[in-house]
């Protein structure tokens, strides 16, 4: 595709738009809790549900499947709860112990698999350039749902609140942008608001993430690359633009 054709891309803007608008505060979250890699293992379980299920001959978009995501994806995050309680110290270790065995995994499913390197691929870079504006209404629903919780009850969902509703999130935005563009989104936003001022970071954030996103869809279309892939650059170089910018603002409005 080597010229803009808005009736691709408007989709998958508004599929960025409804994945920033959880991950930013979520990455937030994630990021001040010192759990950078959750969102990495939480996606991975999601994304290994999803291959089982698909092993097993159910339809790709069916029912099965997201059920197998959300229960994979909701063990993999009460499974860190317990963990969080019984070993703060070396919870970041079990995240990454979480994340290559659930990696692992995925691949033994798909060993024998012949379209299993292709499937691996939507896993991890998603196909955010293919979704439908239809296809994001239920999406959407679940999203502000999560956006009611997270800031009106956000102080009584305790920690395995937290989790739980973390991992209802990621795994439809594991099935709607992949893994590594989920990672991306949460802590990428997250870092470039950091050096502002507290009441500041979200909307920086937002900033950061709506950049890079619309930056790496016209990158993507004008220079025929994966989408996906390219998005995580594009919200690198905002990032760096974010910090520059922290850089020139006044004291006041940066972090303490």
């Amino acid at each position: 595709m080597n010229s803009l054709e808005f009736g691709i891309l408007f989709p998958a803007f508004l599929a960025g738009l409804l994945v920033l608008a959880t991950h930013v505060p979520m990455g937030q979250q994630v990021l001040n809790r010192g759990i950078v890699f959750i969102d990495l293992a939480i996606a991975q379980v999601a994304g290994l549900g999803v291959t089982a299920a698909s092993t097993f001959g159910f339809e790709a978009q069916g029912w099965r499947v997201q059920a197998a995501a959300v229960i994979a994806a909701l063990l993999g995050a009460l499974l860190l709860t317990w963990t969080e309680k019984k070993w703060p110290e070396v919870q970041e270790a079990l995240i990454g112990v979480l994340f290559a065995v659930a990696a692992c995994a995925e691949l033994l499913l798909l060993a024998n698999n012949p379209q299993g390197g292709e499937h691996l691929k939507d896993l991890l870079v998603g196909q955010i350039l293919w979704v439908s504006a239809k296809s994001l209404i239920p999406i959407a629903i679940l999203y502000a749902a999560a956006l009611v919780a997270w800031f009106g009850f956000r102080a009584r969902l305790g920690q395995a609140g937290f989790y739980v509703l973390f991992a209802l999130v990621v795994t439809q935005s594991v099935q709607l942008v992949g893994i590594y563009l989920v990672f991306a989104s949460l802590i990428i936003p997250a870092l470039g608001a950091r050096r502002f001022a507290e009441g500041m970071r979200l909307w920086v954030g937002y900033a950061v993430g709506l950049s890079g996103y619309v930056l790496g869809l016209v990158c993507s279309s004008l220079f025929d690359l994966p989408t996906g892939a390219v998005i995580v650059v594009t919200l690198l170089v905002t990032f760096i633009g974010a910090v520059i910018i922290s850089l020139m603002v006044p004291l006041r409005l940066r972090a303490a």
